[in-house]
C-alpha cells in the first residue's frame, strides 16, 4: 500500500485510480485475487511503476560489495 500511496503523492495515479486500486487490494483474500484487478487499473499501476523505476530496482542484482552493509 505504501507504494500505491507514493504513486498518488507523485501524481502518477489519479485520486480515483488510487481509491479503486486500494479498495481492490483491501478486498483481496490472496495475491491471486489481486492479480484479477481490472486491466485499466493494472495499466495505471504499470505506468506509474515504470516512471518510478520499480522494475529496474527489482531486477538489479544485490550489491555484494557494500562493505559493512552485508549481514553476518
Amino acid at each position: 500500500m505504501k507504494t500505491i500511496d507514493e504513486m498518488l503523492n507523485l501524481a502518477l495515479l489519479t485520486t480515483d485510480e488510487h481509491q479503486q486500486i486500494t479498495s481492490w487490494i483491501a478486498q483481496a483474500d490472496s495475491p491471486g485475487d489481486i492479480l484479477k484487478m481490472p486491466p485499466l487499473l493494472w495499466r495505471a499501476v504499470e505506468r506509474a511503476s515504470a516512471v518510478m523505476g520499480i522494475d529496474e530496482d527489482l531486477l538489479r542484482p544485490p550489491a555484494l560489495d557494500a562493505d559493512d552493509m552485508v549481514c553476518r
